[in-house]
């Protein structure tokens, strides 16, 4: 693992000296120039080969996608930096396994959403939001509305952090990162229906939760 990753994510934190590495091939060799332009399954293929320096790429790319969803499950910036290094972590160790079968940020976004569920404990948001807006007026018009107007409200995050988690997990993923449902099924290893049926059912707790 370079050094450049160590620092940025884990602190110093570096696998065992002796965990295999696979030397590149003289066909298959990338340049580091080439690195920062390559495309993810690029990326994935060099890192496999040995180039452990693709997977800094990676992170750069997808750290800021990575980080909000793991805030928008822990509501915090401390809690949501310890939940993405975390899922860089089982990224490295996993990415190897990787079969390209769904998108790497697909991927990644699969292993931040099975790691905050898998979280004992999640502390409730603070009160200020994370771009200091606050909701000040008390007569609030239609849930569906604030959702899509208003959804970087403290008020609306605080009320999709009391959701269940598979329907506050759907929430995230359709709302903030725009993901088709397919997506979200694949994600979740869930069926499209599903993923649909946890929307409903979120949305009428939101809506009960911003009326009371």
């Amino acid at each position: 693992m370079s050094a450049s990753f160590q620092t940025m994510v884990f602190g110093g934190w570096a696998p065992a000296r002796d965990e295999p590495v696979t030397v590149p091939g003289p066909d298959a060799e990338v340049s580091a120039d080439d690195l920062s332009s390559a495309d993810d399954a690029a990326l994935v293929e060099a890192f496999r080969r040995g180039r452990r320096e693709a997977f800094d790429v990676i992170v750069v790319r997808h750290q800021r996608s990575v980080y909000r969803l793991c805030y928008r499950f822990t509501g915090n910036h401390e809690d949501a930096s310890d939940l993405a290094q975390d899922v860089f972590v089982r990224a490295f160790r996993g990415l190897r396994q990787f079969k390209g079968t769904a998108a790497l940020g697909t991927w990644l976004h699969r292993i931040g959403v099975n790691a905050a569920l898998n979280r004992n404990a999640v502390r409730r948001p603070p009160a200020a939001s994370l771009d200091g807006t606050e909701v000040r007026d008390s007569r609030l018009p239609d849930p569906l509305d604030q959702l899509d107007a208003g959804r970087r409200s403290a008020l609306v995050r605080r009320a999709i952090l009391q959701l269940p988690p598979k329907q506050r997990a759907t929430v995230i993923l359709r709302v903030y990162h725009d993901l088709p449902y397919d997506q979200i099924a694949s994600t979740l290893g869930t069926s499209v229906g599903a993923a649909k049926a946890n929307i409903f059912h979120a949305l009428g707790t939101l809506r009960r939760l911003l009326r009371s």
